[in-house]
């Protein structure tokens, strides 16, 4: 079942291009990894998705419904979006920020539904012996998680993320990327804007390649020959097959 389609999808800002004619279908329960070097719209394309941005042309819908006709609450209990950076100004306790993903549910005040939800989120992303900590105070992976925990809080059925392990050491964002996996194979659809080729190939069940804009490749691990990647990132590489796993080397700019 198709999730989130992508139907000739264009936009500009001003009358700068940044997307142009992007079509794309995600199956529930797909995890897509977005890429692209720096400057393809892979940012914008997720802000598109998620209804921050409209389409100048073409649609964008949501279990065949357009986003653009959804109220927000709607669309809020249905789609989370975990961003690439967030700076908390004020302090806020670990549980209280999870929290704030039942928003869209809330009419006053938190009830016990809502705290029990947070609770079972905190509990299974194993985050509830740091439920009264300052997040600002916690590291980089454990405020993913916390963020992630955030969007799971609004029970939807698509997370967007946008460069989920940037800034992560190597064990964090293996560590985020399983928890992520592990969504997806729980029924979660999830789209993911990520640079790291290996990591992508590692994770995702699905790929969409973004190159000025445009969606030049999509499907599954074999979309990744060596002659579209050195096309896109202007990087000679190789390409290594061990067992189930496919690696890419970068060997030097061309």
């Amino acid at each position: 079942m198709e999730v989130i389609t992508l139907d000739n999808v264009h936009f500009a800002y001003n009358s700068a291009p940044v997307i142009r004619g992007v079509s794309y279908n995600a199956s529930g329960g797909s995890f897509t990894a977005m890429l692209g070097p720096n400057g393809s719209g892979k940012t914008t394309l997720i802000r598109l998705i998620n209804g921050m941005l409209t389409p100048k042309q073409g649609r964008v819908d949501l279990m065949g419904h357009s986003t653009s006709g959804m109220k927000a609450v709607d669309l809020a209990r249905r789609m989370a979006y975990v961003p690439q950076r967030e700076q908390n100004v004020f302090a806020s306790t670990v549980f209280d920020t999870i929290l704030l993903g039942r928003n869209p549910y809330i009419k006053w005040t938190p009830g016990k539904e809502d705290r029990r939800i947070v609770s079972e989120i905190m509990v299974k992303l194993s985050l509830d012996e740091i439920a009264l900590k300052d997040i600002n105070t916690l590291s980089g992976g454990q405020r993913q998680r916390v963020f992630i925990a955030r969007a799971l809080a609004q029970q939807p059925e698509v997370i967007l993320l946008d460069e989920p392990t940037a800034n992560l050491d190597l064990r964090h964002q293996h560590e985020v990327l399983q928890l992520l996996m592990d969504l997806s194979r729980k029924g979660i659809t999830l789209v993911m804007a990520i640079h790291d080729l290996n990591l992508a190939l590692k994770y995702c069940t699905d790929f969409m390649v973004l190159n000025e804009g445009m969606l030049v490749a999509h499907g599954g691990k074999e979309v990744f020959s060596r002659e579209l990647i050195e096309k896109i990132y202007k990087v000679e590489v190789r390409i290594i097959q061990e067992k189930d796993q496919t690696f890419i080397i970068p060997l030097k700019p061309l």
